[in-house]
């Protein structure tokens, strides 16, 4: 049905025209410009802007008539004006703003193409970088601002910050300094020294690199250099296994072919050798001296990205007339690849931050855990409910007095909603969980490098892996040769083994005298008709071919140190040599030439032009390597032309991917079927064929492929036409089956991680056909799946098109190159990451690792999900740093990987258990941790409301000093920290049933729900504790610190046991040990607890005690000097002194009082009269309820009643006021009312 609905809805002409113009207009100057013309025709002939893609199946369901008004791609409705700045356009502005700045003040140099004269630095002609590695984050000047701007960054953090400062202003002073600034310098020094030591150790590291000794080679001979010395235009000489410092061009080398060999795994990620190829004219010079003999410059292109392509010339001037070479990628030594034979000299081109490494490298960020950015919410929504529920304090109290300051006050009084111990404990979770993982056994070698993410590990939607080295062992092993009537396999080795011994063992004797009348039978059977040929010879013709058709070389590694001896010695010790070893571009050659020596076919040496075989008799075959065709991702196959010494015969062997090949070789009825078989087996296949050709066919072909190759226009078409003249009608000899070796236990981790929810993308620099047989051998990709290969696109109607094509496919997995991936994202970004999005598996070939980054940047920026990276080669670090989580693997790659992971493990099974079991847990506690120290601070700050509002909305605290210290450390801690041994599933039932995992990357253990849950916990809580403190114990008010801090720190504790799932060994010891410390503070430490009673001795000879929590004052008798504070002292007088005036028989001439005290407000004498008539009406009402008071009681009547009862007679406002003032003016230091020094200074 989907395919009947038009998809090229037409629009207005009109509208078209202004969308290209709009488009072409944005692109600007560069190369865009330049194909402004060629695409512009492309898409007026196609069309383009009038083919909308549909990126679902959604608009298929609607009418034909609502087609035509579809989104394109569903992208959202744009915002304008006030709704687009408060939906985030304020971050837009900002963010460019400071780019803006960024660009003005620190201009990227532009870069440049280059002339590098031969051991000339001084003529460069512009200054080029230091050749140094510098991964360090910071310097010595940035270190501690850059290390704050991270901290603080956070309103979590910030918040800390501004409520600390403001404890330094003494009208807002609450409490000790040490209550805030302890917990924050904590948090802070943890933080400062763990980015130290990290920022010491990248120091380490990049010192050691820098400091590396090379040899330079200058006009009086070699010099050692350091590798942060080394300047464009310098010669230097790398010995074998010795790192190259910095981009180069391959000049000389001590290998008689001309060529070496360089290890690329750190750059690349393929651990096969490839190989060099110095320039011809330096490496005829007779010694290395004569390099500066000569008058020579190498013209390079301008440093890029691309390590797989290099364009520059090589010119000598001094010569008649000049020599010019064209310089390709196989004249190049990249830095950070190893030499891996020989000793190769070069001349610099690059340096610094110009190599190809360096650029391909992403510089290193923080990361930021989801779970972090949540609770920064979460704290943004706490400060909005903290300056509300001040401000509603504030207006209760009617603005009196210096309201602003109240307020201020209040704010400060109920910062514990957001308690600055949330991110110690939540800090000191993470380093918990970091050491659960380094210590688990079932995972063992795993290092957590970066401890401030684990609960990343839980949340993850997307897992990007590199193939070679992670999924797979990089082991091959051949498995299948099939000749079309017969398949041999694993178990019937023996029997080519058997065929290619009879073989030779035949043509031995016939060739041994009829040398030169081999040709003309060969002309002959090429024209006469094809004759059946014997299984024998057939398995013969195909173990030749695959022993010839490569670009294998065999290395001897007993031969490194041996110079001198003639070819004969060396050859015979090379040919018994038990070390042989095998090097090419890509591990199935290697496997194919070692299956040929394990059946009897031995190649024992290879150079530029030449190459030799064994014979299981012994016997040494040559042949001349005439022509080389290699391996290109767009022809997927090779070639090669070679002449047989003994026999000249001249064949013309091809091997090459099905999807090419069966078009070339002759009509067979198997290939297309046996090649599906071995497919799905997992086998990598290759196609074997051959031509022989004649004398005169090839010196045809060879002077047509010469002038093809000299040709200046359209160089690669012309020779590319040349080469597929030969490729016609090839004698099909057999197919191969190679095995690449996974990792153990790779299929069952992948098929635990799809079902966990986790899609699996693949980003490798292999070719395609051997990335899609690993993504089906490894079941990346299920067997029901059907696999789409996205088709080379190099232009925007292409891409359009297979997008179309691409969109069609339901339930496939994705398969595209790189190249392909980079035009279909400049042109259809949005579109292509959603319909990937959509695939159950994306496997992406061919990247380089800038791309591998961009596509893992994409994936976070268009589906806002989590991602992971897990590499194990140098070429993956760019990737695992964009990721938010990062993985990596030590394996033969280095530990490249594993240093810049945040997570480094040693097989990719360990994968599984990392995120079902540690992933599950580090979220899951984490998110129960934070919520309940927020749950604790809120409680507290419940409390310190009611107690402001029962008495007249005072700014004074509840709690002071120890206690708030205690309750956050001792009191509380060590219960509610022992959450982070806490688990909900087993580790055996986690991995067993994979699909637990999907809820967590719902985020649903801490999401706005869950935390308003524990809001309304928290004050239904922290409302109960305060006022049943109040009701329930009115007769003990100045017991009422201790009673409610008790009940309080009893039910957090009762809290913590009613939360736990799986109570663990520490989680008991945790909770008594608090309950002991809090016992045996009760007994110690009774001062802070407000045990005394406010009471008048004898009626009064002086006041012991204290209200309101304050300890009492510290003086004896009268008459001794008193230690009290100010604020304590005026605070018990003026209490005492209210006490006083409102018993119903004592009567209180006002005026006296206010005579006697000097200073008494005058606001109160009003009020303090009511109160005294008050008094007596209550005490009546009293008497007749039949509550009489014992005489003793009456001086002893607790204030809490009193405040209580006369509440609302306006009474207590102006107490709360003077309260508040008194505070105010005592933490100043200022004098305020002069209160009589005791009660028998009282005028009754």
């Amino acid at each position: 049905m989907a395919d009947q609905i038009p998809l090229y809805p037409v629009r207005s002409a009109a509208a078209a025209g202004h969308k290209r113009a709009a488009y072409y207009s944005a692109a600007g100057p560069g190369p865009g410009a330049d194909r402004r013309g060629r695409y512009q025709l492309e898409d007026e002939s196609a069309h383009l802007d009038e083919m909308p893609l549909m990126m679902s199946e959604e608009g298929f369901e609607n009418d034909e008539s609502d087609y035509h008004t579809l989104p394109r791609a569903r992208i959202e409705r744009r915002k304008s004006g006030l709704e687009w700045f408060v939906c985030g356009g304020w971050k837009f502005l900002c963010s460019s703003c400071c780019d803006w700045l960024i660009n003005i003040c620190h201009r990227k140099k532009e870069l440049k193409a280059r002339t590098v004269w031969l051991g000339c630095p001084e003529k460069s002609e512009e200054k080029h970088p230091r050749n140094s590695i510098k991964n360090q984050k910071y310097n010595v000047f940035t270190f501690i601002p850059g290390v704050l701007y991270e901290q603080f960054k956070f309103f979590l953090n910030l918040y800390f910050l501004v409520v600390s400062c403001s404890q330094f202003v003494p009208a807002l002073k609450i409490g000790y300094l040490y209550t805030y600034w302890a917990p924050l310098g904590f948090v802070l020094a943890v933080t400062i020294t763990r980015e130290a030591i990290d920022e010491f150790r990248r120091f380490q590291r990049d010192k050691e690199v820098n400091s590396q000794l090379y040899s330079k080679l200058t006009v009086r001979g070699k010099v050692q250099v350091k590798s942060s010395d080394i300047q464009v235009g310098d010669l230097i000489i790398v010995e074998k296994n010795q790192r190259i410092p910095s981009d180069m061009v391959f000049l000389r080398t001590s290998e008689k072919a001309g060529s070496c060999f360089i290890r690329t795994d750190q750059l690349d990620g393929e651990t096969d050798w490839k190989l060099k190829v110095a320039v011809s004219c330096t490496q005829r010079l007779p010694a290395l001296g004569d390099l500066f003999s000569i008058r020579a410059y190498v013209y390079a292109q301008k440093p890029q990205l691309d390590i797989h392509s290099f364009e520059g010339t090589f010119t000598r001037e001094d010569s008649d007339p000049p020599i010019h070479e064209s310089l390709s990628i196989e004249n190049t030594l990249w830095a950070s690849t190893i030499v891996a034979s020989g000793t190769v000299i070069g001349v610099v081109i690059y340096t610094g931050k110009e190599t190809r490494s360096v650029m391909n490298t992403s510089n290193p960020k923080n990361k930021i855990g989801l779970l972090d950015l949540e609770l920064n919410q979460l704290t943004k929504a706490l400060f909005l409910a903290l300056v509300v529920l001040s401000v509603v304090m504030v207006t209760l109290q009617g603005f009196a007095g210096p309201w602003y300051r109240n307020l201020f006050r209040f704010l400060l009084l109920f910062s514990y909603i957001i308690p600055i111990s949330l991110r110690v404990n939540l800090d000191m979770g993470k380093a918990a969980y970091g050491w659960m993982i380094m210590k688990d056994e079932n995972i063992p070698g795993t290092v957590v490098r970066t401890s401030t993410i684990p609960e990343e590990l839980g949340r993850l939607v997307y897992l990007l892996t590199d193939k070679t080295g992670t999924l797979t062992q990089n082991e091959m092993t051949f498995r299948r040769l099939h000749l079309g009537t017969v398949s041999y396999g694993a178990d019937t080795m023996d029997e080519i083994q058997t065929h290619v011994l009879s073989s030779y063992a035949q043509v031995h004797p016939q060739t041994g005298g009829n040398n030169p009348s081999s040709t003309p039978p060969r002309r002959a059977q090429s024209s006469t008709p094809k004759v059946r040929k014997s299984v024998s010879s057939r398995v013969h013709e195909a173990v030749k071919a695959i022993a010839l058709c490569h670009n294998v070389t065999p290395v001897y590694e007993s031969q490194a140190g041996v110079t001198g001896e003639t070819e004969s010695a060396e050859a015979d010790q090379d040919f018994s040599d038990e070390n042989r070893t095998y090097q090419a571009s890509s591990p199935d050659e290697v496997a194919l030439v070692r299956w040929t020596e394990s059946v009897g076919l031995t190649l024992v040496s290879r150079d530029l032009t030449s190459m030799q075989l064994k014979t299981p008799g012994g016997q040494v075959l040559t042949y001349c390597i005439l022509q080389v065709f290699p391996f290109t991702s767009e022809s997927k196959r090779m070639g090669i032309i070679v002449r047989d010494e003994s026999t000249a015969e001249i064949t013309f062997y091809m091997k090459g991917a099905d999807v090419a090949m069966s078009s070339i070789v002759q009509y067979n009825d198997w290939l297309e079927e046996e090649c599906g078989n071995m497919a799905r087996e997992g086998l990598r296949t290759l196609v074997v064929a051959k031509k022989a050709l004649t004398e005169e066919q090839y010196q045809d072909f060879e002077s047509r492929y010469s002038q093809a190759k000299l040709s200046i226009h359209d160089r690669v078409l012309k020779v590319a036409a040349v080469v597929e003249s030969l490729e016609r009608e090839l004698e099909l000899l057999c197919l191969t089956g190679v095995e690449d070796q996974l990792q153990a236990d790779v299929r069952p981790t992948l098929e635990m991680l799809r079902n966990a929810g986790i899609k699996i993308w693949m980003l490798t620099g292999d070719k395609l056909e051997t990335a899609t047989c690993i993504a089906k051998s490894s079941h990346l990709v299920s067997r029901t799946q059907d696999i789409h290969i996205f088709r080379p696109v190099t232009s925007r109607g292409e891409a359009h098109l297979e997008l179309n094509a691409f969109r069609r496919k339901h339930d496939c997995a994705l398969v595209i190159s790189g190249d392909s991936l980079e035009v279909c994202l400049k042109y259809y970004e949005h579109e292509l990451v959603e319909l990937a999005c959509q695939c159950p598996a994306v496997v992406c070939c061919r990247c380089s690792p800038t791309q591998k980054a961009h596509i893992v940047t994409l994936l976070r920026q268009h589906t806002g999900r989590r991602t992971c990276a897990i590499g194990d080669g140098g070429n993956d670090v760019s990737m695992i740093q964009a990721a938010d989580c990062g993985i990596g693997i030590e394996g033969k790659e280095g530990k490249q990987a594993s240093l810049a992971a945040d997570f480094s493990i040693t097989q990719f099974r360990h994968v599984g258990r990392l995120l079902m079991v540690h992933g599950r847990n580090s979220y899951k506690r984490s998110a129960a941790l934070g919520q309940f120290v927020m749950h604790r601070g809120l409680i507290i700050s419940t409390m310190q409301a009611v107690f402001s509002s029962v008495f007249y909305f005072a700014s004074v605290p509840l709690y002071q000093g120890f206690l708030m210290v205690g309750y956050a450390t001792i009191y509380t801690m060590f219960p509610v920290f022992s959450l982070v041994l806490d688990q909900d599933v087993k580790p055996e039932m986690a991995i067993l049933y994979p699909e637990l995992y999907k809820d967590l990357t719902k985020g649903r253990s801490l999401s706005f729900k869950t935390f308003l849950i524990w809001v309304l916990i928290s004050i239904y809580q922290g409302g109960i504790l305060m006022f049943g403190a109040l009701v329930l114990f009115e007769a003990e008010f100045v017991h009422v610190v201790a009673i409610s801090f008790t009940a309080l720190v009893l039910t957090e504790l009762l809290m913590v046991a009613l939360t736990i799932r799986t109570w663990h060994w520490l989680m008991v010891v945790a909770e008594f040990l608090s309950l002991g410390c809090y016992v045996a503070s009760l007994a110690f430490l009774n001062e802070y607890f407000g045990l005394v009673q406010l009471e008048i001795v004898n009626d009064g000879d002086y006041v012991n005690g204290q209200t309101l929590g304050y300890p009492p004052p510290d003086w004896s008798v009268a008459g001794k000097t008193k230690h009290a504070s100010l604020l304590r002292y005026r605070q018990s007088i003026f209490w005492s002194f209210l006490r006083c005036c409102l018993h119903h028989d004592r009567a209180l001439p006002v005026e006296s009082v206010g005579h006697h005290c000097g200073q008494l407000p005058s606001t109160l004498r009003p009020q303090v009269l009511e109160a005294q008539a008050l008094s007596s009406q209550l005490l009546q009402a009293e008497l007749l309820r039949g509550r009489q008071l014992p005489e003793a009681s009456r001086h002893r009547r607790p204030l809490s009643w009193l405040l209580w009862e006369v509440g609302g007679r306006g009474l207590g406002p102006a107490l709360s006021s003077l309260m508040s003032t008194e505070a105010a003016r005592a933490s100043t230091g200022k004098e305020s009312c002069s209160f009589p020094a005791t009660v028998k200074d009282l005028p009754f």
